[in-house]
């Protein structure tokens, strides 16, 4: 289990096939600083499986389905990812319940600076639209963020927007995000379980 909050901005060293899987190489001095063989490290917002380490970094085996269902497709050796270790037991809960393991992706429609935060738009489809609320919690790239804005439950193209502060943009990946790009998201745990008890009920 992880909270969104991001501990350092790690720099992918390799992503290259490895039989039926890949296998990632993330430089991220901090992450590795007590890791051990097993533990979970979240890279932009996927839960991964420390397989191997150096005094700087590690690797982990990613499968095929989390590379198709996620952005790590589109990274490349010296880009930047976010990355938190795994929330131990009696630590402050800063953000909220992030599991790291993302629904999709969504795609930056628009960019908005104000005085002293930006405003990002991101593409929401029609499956994760009903599990995203004005203040609620959702995490994009592992991020754990408060949802300032959604579109009318009518529109057709639906999406939701999140003001960031500078902290925000200057110690994750959002604040090197343009438009057209795209994120890993994870809606709200608690959200998932109440669409999947009332879709229980529907059918009875």
């Amino acid at each position: 289990m992880f909270t969104g909050i991001i501990e350092e901005l790690g720099e992918i060293v390799s992503f290259e096939p490895n039989g039926a899987a890949w296998r990632l190489t993330v430089r991220g001095p901090l992450a590795v600083s007590d890791a051990s063989h097993g533990d979970s490290i979240a890279v932009n917002g996927l839960c991964l499986t420390v397989v191997d380490q150096t005094a700087d970094a590690f690797t982990a085996d990613v499968m095929q389905v989390s590379v198709d269902m996620s952005t790590l497709g589109d990274r490349r050796p010296g880009d930047r990812v976010n990355l938190e270790r795994a929330a131990a037991v009696g630590d402050r809960l800063g953000g909220h319940i992030v599991q790291g393991h993302i629904d999709g992706t969504a795609t930056v429609l628009a960019i908005t600076e104000g005085d002293g935060q930006r405003t990002v738009r991101f593409s929401l489809d029609g499956e994760h639209a009903r599990l995203v609320t004005t203040k609620g919690s959702i995490a994009v790239d592992g991020i754990s963020l408060t949802v300032s804005g959604i579109s009318d439950a009518h529109e057709v193209e639906q999406w939701f927007e999140v003001s960031l502060i500078p902290e925000t943009l200057a110690s994750t990946t959002l604040g090197f995000r343009a438009v057209g790009e795209r994120v890993n998201i994870e809606t709200d745990i608690v959200a998932r379980h109440v669409e999947r008890m009332l879709q229980l009920e529907g059918n009875r």
